[in-house]
């Protein structure tokens, strides 16, 4: 269901009798709402409505190209989101339900937009995991986790963003579920075997971590556990190197803007 008021909304058919409801998050989101995170990048507000807690995710307005790229030419990062959270759902795959997505569209590109979802109150994230090595059952957790990316894998989706803060942990009475957000970098197809083990490049810089990963998805995926092992390592370490000089750039560039 689209409507025409400032935004264009794009609201889920389990919502579309609440739209009103759905529409003010949006509408008031300057005014109300609870702050969630640093609001660093993009800038999150929770809303209690709809019978829940809302989660709405306004989106960093983009470049002065994208801005143009997004109006015509490629789905917003909110449209994005909302689309992929409906197909992980129908693959049975974790992710908080997606309510609506919500655009301000002008002649000259999208201006913001903005992602509502279910929000999750979950019991850890994966970094936890990396920042803490004696988190209570932290092995059969990350062993749980590699069987979940496993899943995501065996059902065509390559999410690009799998990094600590991404995947949402609830400890269960059956074990533990996990539920991606930040959805809006995903493939949906055949991933090949390197694309698969290089998924989990940016998870970890803790060679346990890797070791444990890189065993349970060889015996999920039928691979040499040696081999990719050193696979999946040499692809972190790449990603570190990288990241860290990345970083080491940084610093210089503002330590030179300061003087």
């Amino acid at each position: 269901m689209k409507q025409s008021f400032h935004y264009d909304f794009q609201i889920a058919e389990a919502f579309v009798e609440q739209h009103q409801a759905v529409l003010a998050c949006v509408l008031k989101f300057d005014q109300e709402g609870e702050l969630f995170g640093d609001g660093e990048r993009n800038e999150i507000r929770l809303f209690d409505t709809l019978g829940m807690k809302v989660n709405v995710k306004r989106f960093k307005n983009p470049n002065a190209l994208n801005t143009w790229v997004y109006r015509y030419l490629r789905p917003s990062k909110a449209e994005r989101s909302f689309r992929y959270a409906e197909k992980l759902l129908a693959m049975g795959l974790g992710t908080p339900r997606p309510i609506a997505y919500a655009e301000n569209k002008q002649w000259h590109g999208l201006k913001d937009s903005y992602y509502l979802s279910e929000h999750l109150d979950c019991d850890l994230t994966y970094r936890e995991l990396v920042h803490d090595p004696n988190y209570p059952e932290h092995e059969q957790i990350l062993r749980a986790f590699t069987r979940f990316t496993f899943k995501l894998h065996e059902n065509g989706v390559l999410f690009k963003d799998h990094s600590p803060g991404n995947t949402l942990i609830k400890k269960t009475s059956e074990g533990y579920d996990f539920y991606l957000v930040d959805l809006n970098r995903m493939e949906f197809r055949t991933l090949t075997k390197e694309e698969r083990i290089y998924n989990f490049a940016r998870l970890t810089p803790v060679k346990d971590m890797v070791r444990v990963m890189s065993e349970e998805y060889a015996a999920l995926a039928g691979y040499d556990q040696q081999q990719t092992f050193t696979t999946m390592w040499g692809h972190v370490s790449r990603f570190q190197e990288k990241y860290h000089r990345k970083q080491r750039l940084k610093k210089k560039l503002l330590f030179w803007r300061k003087r």
